[in-house]
């Protein structure tokens, strides 16, 4: 365990030492086709919105660094993750996730102990906390899994960039702070609570997984609002505004399909 856990840090220094932006001259993913191909909000943006998802996407690539760990990245691997992080926050121009470095795919599920072979492993993706700080570990799996044609109500990634959006103000406590207006706060708590006591008792299709925490429930939330907001906006209604308010959907943003 000793060595797992100098092992751990020695990778982790690593990454944060490493430099974060894409060589000069390294050849740029073909955005266009595979966002066209792969990212059904992409696709429902119009002309002016593609061009600045794509920007988008490029200058994340340029300061946030991805690593496989098992797996070799590929141009889709990157354009995915870059697009998972963005589909959060495409109504904030400007916005930078300043509290992340890295993102470590791994070919499928790790364990607690990062170790994507053998038993216990049931992790899909997670953010990194102490030593491992400014890191995200994702299942290239999941990852690819979301962006399916039929990914269900869950995208790991986007799950991931949510807890990132809501650590941003400091504490993971399922209120981003930097994104909504101080008045939503006691709604959306009372919202939330609510949402929960129905999850309990079996009279909510949100993922139970919710139950876990506030920190979870709003990023369980977010993956049923961005890849089923039709359907999302028809069930929950009152929770499909106020997400809309504090993601600036409906002003910014188109409904996947």
């Amino acid at each position: 365990m000793t060595l797992i856990i100098i092992t751990l840090i020695i990778i982790a220094g690593y990454f944060l030492f490493r430099k974060k932006k894409m060589r000069a001259g390294s050849p740029q993913p073909d955005y266009p086709a595979i966002l066209n191909r792969e990212v059904a909000f992409y696709q429902n943006l119009d002309k002016n919105g593609k061009a600045r998802f794509e920007k988008l996407a490029d200058e994340f690539l340029r300061y946030v660094h991805i690593e496989g760990v098992g797996t070799t990245i590929t141009d889709i691997d990157r354009v995915l993750i870059a697009a998972s992080a963005i589909i959060p926050v495409f109504g904030f121009p400007g916005w930078k996730y300043k509290n992340l470095t890295n993102v470590i795919l791994y070919p499928d599920t790790f364990g607690k102990d990062f170790q994507f072979t053998g038993k216990s492993r049931n992790i899909l993706g997670m953010v990194g906390s102490g030593y491992m700080n400014g890191q995200m570990l994702l299942s290239r799996a999941a990852l690819i899994k979301g962006f399916s044609k039929d990914p269900g109500k869950e995208n790991t990634a986007i799950h991931e960039f949510v807890h990132l959006l809501d650590q941003s103000d400091g504490a993971t406590d399922g209120i981003p702070e930097n994104l909504m207006a101080h008045e939503y706060t006691i709604p959306w708590l009372k919202m939330m609570h609510q949402e929960m006591r129905r999850i309990q008792a079996g009279k909510s299709d949100v993922n139970p997984y919710a139950l876990t925490n506030e920190a979870e429930f709003l990023a369980v939330a977010a993956e049923y609002f961005f890849e089923k907001p039709e359907k999302f906006r028809q069930l929950h209604p009152e929770l499909y505004h106020m997400l809309s308010l504090i993601f600036e959907r409906d002003s910014q943003c188109p409904d996947a399909v």
